[in-house]
């Protein structure tokens, strides 16, 4: 009797081995992916396109064995993708989780996604080069996009419903209040708002300022040969009472339409998402981010040296 307890025992206590041998090989089997290998899918709010896919472009040159596919969309279809879809590992979008969404997320994880701000953007105001109507206060705006103003111009958007620039400006601009649909329209893209605008002079189109604000992207500087970038009223200013979106503007928050892109990383690992992020947060990344011409969160400072050695 001894003996046939001590086999049953025995089995026993190697299966449970097994089946704890087998729970670590499929543990280890999800991770496929480091720092500088592997490849993962990522959504990314379509407004930060042009520095988003230069920032890819430079981690993957940097780490040659990484991948990072990027799928441009609305910033609700980008959170629509990280809440349904097990393949997406991160969205960049403009804000982070809620309340409630971190705790869905927790309770389908059992851990809170990680979200933090990387880069301040702007929503940039772009005219027909041929419109001789560039400077515009927040009330105006209102009043236009309300169709209070009684102007026959057409405002283009990257879409009516869904996108981070129609919903920032419902809050910022209108407040709450809903758009004239007789005047405002919606086209699919950015670069779509941008065409439109440059084909049709008593047009005005809302776009993210990444897309044409960079003096030293060719295709933008090419760009404002047919658009122009209009002016918005300074609120606290006491010299300027307008200003364009620039650098300066967005650090100073003279630029009254300002916004930020955040990260939401749903990883508990340090994996390919955790590297890009760091390296999104800090110099390589940040130094991308001031070169686009948005504003970063690190402070650069800029020294004078006398270099003695002859180069």
């Amino acid at each position: 009797m001894r003996t046939v307890k001590f086999y049953i025992n025995f089995y026993a206590i190697i299966f449970c081995m097994i089946f704890a041998s087998c729970a670590d090989k499929k543990s280890v089997a999800i991770v496929t992916d480091t720092p500088t290998s592997g490849t993962i899918h990522i959504s990314v709010d379509e407004t930060f396109a042009p520095v988003i896919a230069e920032q890819i472009k430079v981690y993957e040159a940097l780490n040659p064995g990484t991948t990072i596919i990027a799928h441009y969309k609305s910033e609700v279809d980008c959170l629509k993708d990280f809440f349904n879809d097990t393949s997406n590992r991160m969205v960049i979008v403009t804000r982070g989780l809620t309340t409630k969404e971190s705790r869905f997320m927790n309770d389908s994880l059992s851990f809170t996604p990680n979200s933090d701000e990387v880069a301040t953007d702007a929503i940039a105001i772009v005219v027909n080069k041929d419109n001789t109507d560039t400077v515009f206060s927040l009330e105006q705006l209102h009043n236009l996009l309300t169709g209070k103003a009684g102007d026959k111009t057409s405002v283009v958007f990257d879409g009516l419903n869904a996108t981070s620039t129609v919903r920032f400006v419902t809050d910022s601009i209108l407040k709450g209040q809903q758009f004239d649909t007789n005047i405002v329209r919606a086209v699919k893209t950015s670069k779509d708002v941008l065409k439109y605008v440059a084909n049709n002079p008593r047009s005005i189109g809302f776009v993210g300022f990444s897309w044409i604000g960079n003096p030293e992207d060719t295709a933008q500087v090419e760009l404002l040969k047919k658009i122009k970038i209009a002016y918005v009223k300074c609120e606290v200013c006491t010299d300027t009472p307008f200003v364009k979106p620039t650098q300066r503007g967005i650090l100073s928050r003279r630029y009254p339409l300002v916004r930020h892109l955040y990260y939401i990383l749903k990883e508990n690992w340090n994996g390919l998402g955790s590297g890009f992020i760091n390296f999104l947060k800090y110099e390589k990344g940040q130094l991308i981010f001031r070169r686009a011409y948005l504003g970063p969160r690190m402070d650069f400072d800029v020294r004078n040296v006398l270099i003695k050695e002859k180069l």
